[in-house]
C-alpha cells in the first residue's frame, strides 16, 4: 500500500479521498490541532507521495477586501513550507491543492504540471457527481527528468458541458408567429413587469415582434446569470449547478450570498450526514462549517486519487 504524507490536512477530506482509493495516509501537523508545519521536518525516503493544500486566504479574491480594511489574511503564503517538506521527504510524487490564483509550487528535481479543475465538470456516471461549482488549482509533480504529467488524462469529465458564467441573461428569440409556425400565435402577456416584452441577448436588447415568445436557455440565480440546466422552464432541475460551499458565509456568490444548511453543505461536499457529529466532536457550529468548507470535496479528491494511481502505474502505488 502506497504511503502518503498529508501536509495541512485540516479536517482530512483530501486524506479521506486517498484512503478510500487504497492509499495509506499519514497526517502531518496542522494549526487546527495545535501543530505548526514550520517546525516539521519529515524523514527522507519514507513516503511515496506528499499531498496537501496550504492555506488559500492570501490568494483568495476576498484577500483584497481584508487588506482594504487594513488587515492581512491570518495565514500568509505557506506554499514555500510545502515545497520545503517535499524536498526534505523526497517522495516519488506530490499533489498540491489551492485556489486558482495561487502560484505553482517549484521543487528542484521534480517536473510539475498545474491545472485549474472545476468540480462541476466531473462525470456523474462514475458516481462522483458534479453539482457544486468549485474551482481549485492542482499541481502534480513527479521526481525525475522533469517530465510534467497532466492528471486530467485520467479524469472522466462530463460529456455535456453547460455554459460558463455570464454577466448578462443569455436568451434566444423564438419566432412563434402564425406565419412561421403555420398556426395561431401563442398567447403572451403584456403585463407582469414587462419581462415578456423586452429580452436581453448578450449586451443587445431585443423587442420581440407581436406573437413572438422568448425561450430562456439559462436560469438566473440572485443577480448573476448561473446556468443550472438546459431548458427554459425557469425551474432548477436535477443536476443543476449551485454556488460553491465556503466557510465564511456557508456558500454563495456576489452580490447575494447563498447560505446552505449544514445538511446541504455535507451533501455538496460528498460527505455523510453524520460527519462531524456535534455529540462526538469538540467543534463549534462555525468551526464545523469552516472545516468542511475549506476541504476538497470528497468526490473531487477521489477522482484525483484515482488519476494519481493511473498516472504512476500499479508498480509505483502498490
Amino acid at each position: 500500500m502506497s504511503l502518503v504524507l498529508s501536509l495541512f490536512p485540516g479536517i482530512g477530506l483530501l486524506d479521506m479521498a486517498f484512503e478510500l482509493e487504497g492509499f495509506c495516509v499519514v497526517r502531518g501537523p496542522d494549526v487546527l490541532w495545535g501543530g505548526d508545519v514550520r517546525r516539521f521536518h519529515p524523514p527522507p525516503g519514507r513516503f511515496d507521495g506528499v499531498i496537501g493544500g496550504p492555506p488559500c486566504q492570501s490568494f483568495s479574491p476576498l484577500a483584497n477586501l481584508v487588506r482594504a480594511k487594513g488587515y492581512e489574511p491570518r495565514f500568509g503564503n505557506l506554499i514555500p513550507e510545502f515545497e520545503r517538506c517535499v524536498a526534505d521527504a523526497g517522495p516519488g510524487w506530490f499533489l498540491m491543492e489551492n485556489v486558482p490564483r495561487a502560484p505553482q509550487p517549484v521543487v528542484p528535481g521534480y517536473g510539475a504540471f498545474s491545472f485549474v479543475f472545476d468540480y462541476c465538470t466531473l462525470d456523474s456516471g462514475d458516481g462522483l457527481g458534479h453539482e457544486q461549482e468549485r474551482k481549485r488549482r492542482f499541481t502534480f509533480g513527479v521526481r525525475g527528468d522533469g517530465t510534467a504529467v497532466d492528471l486530467r488524462r485520467w479524469i472522466q469529465q462530463a460529456a455535456l458541458m453547460l455554459p460558463g458564467r455570464s454577466g448578462a441573461i443569455t436568451q434566444t428569440l423564438v419566432d412563434n408567429s402564425a406565419a412561421a409556425k403555420g398556426r395561431v400565435p401563442a398567447v403572451t402577456s403584456s403585463e407582469g413587469g414587462g419581462h415578456n416584452l423586452r429580452q436581453r441577448v448578450g449586451s443587445v436588447v431585443h423587442t420581440p415582434a407581436p406573437g413572438q415568445r422568448v425561450r430562456t436557455q439559462a436560469v438566473t440565480r440572485a443577480r448573476e446569470a448561473v446556468p443550472v440546466a438546459l431548458g427554459g422552464s425557469g425551474k432548477v432541475k436535477p443536476g443543476a449547478r449551485v454556488p460553491a460551499v465556503v466557510g465564511a458565509h456557508g456558500g454563495g456568490h456576489r452580490p447575494k450570498l447563498v447560505v446552505y444548511r449544514w445538511e446541504e453543505m455535507l451533501r455538496l461536499q460528498g460527505l455523510p450526514p453524520d460527519f462531524l457529529d456535534p455529540k462526538l466532536t469538540p467543534f463549534t457550529v462555525e468551526g464545523r462549517r469552516k472545516a468542511v468548507a475549506n476541504g476538497v470535496p470528497l468526490p473531487m479528491g477521489r477522482a484525483l486519487a484515482r488519476a494519481v494511481r493511473a498516472a504512476l502505474g500499479p508498480e509505483q502505488t502498490a
